[in-house]
C-alpha cells in the first residue's frame, strides 16, 4: 500500500504548532488496471491542496492529504479506508476511483461515520438514500449515462442493440441500467454480452453481436477493453455504431485504439470540450481554469476523473470553511450544498447525494484523434 501526505508550508499561513491542520484521506487506483483513473485523480487533489495551502489555508489551517494506492482492488480499498480512518483520524475521504472499490468501501464508512465522497458513477453508490448517509459521488449517474445514449439512438432511428459489459462493479451496474431503461426508450437488446476485466480480445463477443441483427453496439466498462472493442470491430469490419459509456472519457483510450476510435460516440462531462462551452455557461470559467492548471502543471492533458477529485477537494474546502473538521457537521453542509463544478452543476439533497442529472453530459465523438462535441 501507498500511503503519502502532503503538507505545503508557505507564507501567509501560520507557524507549525498553532493550529492543528486539516486532515483529508484520498483513495485512488494510482497503479493497476485502473490507474488511468486514479492517476489524474492524485494529481489534482495534490494541485488543489497546493493551491489551497497557497494562499492561506482554509481558517488559517494547511490542508493535509492522506493519499492510499488501491490499486483498483476491493480488498486493497477497504483496507485503505479503514487505515484513512483509524491511524490518519481524517475528516472526510475522496475515493475510491472505481464503483466496485467504492461499493466495498460504504459499510466501513457507514460504520466509522465519516463522509465519503466517491470519484465513481454507479447509481448504486448513492442508493438508496437511506442506507448511503454519509456516501457522496462526484461522477455523473450511470443511469444518466444510458438515457443520454438511449436518447441519441431514438434520434437515429436505431432500435435493436448489442451490449458489451465488463464484469466490474461499473460494468455491472451499467449492464442494469441499460436493461432497467430499455422499454423507456423502445430500445431491444439482442444481444447481452460480458468480458472479464483481463480481456484482452472480444472478437466472439463481437461476432455473436454481429450475428444478432444488432444497428449499433454499446461498450460499458473502464478497463483497457475500451480500446480493444473498437479494434476488434475494426478487424472484423463491423460497420454500425459504437456507443461507449461515460468511463471512456480519458482521451488516452482513444490513443490506445487509433484510427479504429473515431467515430466512437459517448457521452461525458464538459471538461472533455471545454473550449467550445458557451462563455455564458456557468461551468466555463471552472472548467478553462482547471484545464489550464492541470495542463500545464502535468504536461498532460485533462479528465473526467481528474475533474471528480477537482470537485470533491473544493466541496470538502467550502464545508471546511464553513463547519470545520467535525465529520458530521461537514456531511450536512455537503447534503444542502449547491455547486458549480467541473461534472456539472451539483444541488445535493437529502435524497440526492450526487446532485447532478442527465445534462451534466453532452454526447461527444472522437474526430481526428481529438474529442469533440456531437453535432
Amino acid at each position: 500500500m501507498i500511503a503519502t501526505a502532503l503538507m505545503i508550508s508557505c507564507a501567509g499561513l501560520v507557524h507549525a504548532g498553532q493550529k492543528e491542520p486539516y486532515h483529508i484521506g484520498c483513495a485512488f487506483a494510482i497503479t493497476g488496471g485502473a490507474s488511468w483513473l486514479g492517476e489524474p485523480e492524485r494529481n489534482t487533489a495534490e494541485m488543489v491542496a497546493e493551491q489551497i495551502n497557497e494562499a492561506g489555508g482554509i481558517n488559517g489551517r494547511e490542508l493535509v492529504l492522506h493519499i492510499e494506492d488501491t490499486q483498483g482492488s476491493n480488498t486493497r480499498a477497504v483496507n485503505a479506508i479503514k487505515k484513512l480512518i483509524k491511524k490518519e483520524n481524517v475528516c472526510a475521504i475522496i475515493g475510491p476511483s472505481r464503483s466496485g472499490t467504492s461499493l466495498a468501501a460504504i459499510p466501513v464508512v457507514q460504520q466509522a461515520e465519516v463522509p465519503m465522497l466517491s470519484c465513481a458513477a454507479a447509481a448504486s453508490i448513492t442508493n438508496p438514500p437511506e442506507q448511503r448517509k454519509w456516501i457522496f459521488k462526484m461522477g455523473q449517474n450511470d443511469s444518466d449515462a444510458a438515457r443520454r445514449i438511449y436518447e441519441h439512438m431514438n434520434q437515429n432511428g436505431i432500435e435493436k442493440v448489442g451490449i458489451l459489459t465488463g464484469t466490474t462493479g461499473f460494468g455491472d451496474a451499467g449492464r442494469t441500467q441499460l436493461e432497467t431503461l430499455k422499454d423507456e426508450y423502445g430500445i431491444e437488446i439482442v444481444a447481452d454480452e460480458t468480458y472479464a476485466p483481463g480481456d484482452t480480445d472480444m472478437t466472439a463477443q463481437l461476432i455473436r453481436i454481429r450475428n444478432s441483427g444488432a444497428q449499433a453496439v454499446i461498450n460499458w466498462s473502464i478497463v483497457p477493453a475500451q480500446s480493444i472493442v473498437p479494434k476488434n470491430m475494426d478487424q472484423l469490419r463491423m460497420d454500425i455504431p459504437l456507443y461507449q459509456s461515460h468511463g471512456f472519457a480519458n482521451i488516452k483510450y482513444a490513443e490506445a485504439a487509433g484510427k479504429a476510435a473515431e467515430g466512437s460516440i459517448f457521452p461525458a462531462g464538459r471538461i472533455m470540450a471545454a473550449k467550445t462551452v458557451p462563455a455564458d455557461h456557468p461551468q466555463k470559467e471552472i472548467l478553462m481554469s482547471y484545464k489550464e492548471a492541470y495542463e500545464s502543471r502535468f504536461d498532460d492533458q485533462v479528465t473526467t476523473f481528474g475533474g471528480h477529485a477537482y470537485d470533491a477537494m473544493h466541496i470538502i474546502a467550502r464545508a471546511l470553511e464553513k463547519v470545520g473538521d467535525n465529520p458530521e457537521k461537514i456531511r450536512d453542509a455537503i447534503e444542502g450544498m449547491e455547486f458549480v463544478g467541473i461534472g456539472g452543476v451539483f444541488k445535493f439533497t437529502e435524497n440526492d447525494h450526487c446532485g447532478l442529472d442527465k445534462t451534466a453530459f453532452e454526447m461527444m465523438t472522437v474526430k481526428d484523434g481529438k474529442f469533440v462535441v456531437l453535432d
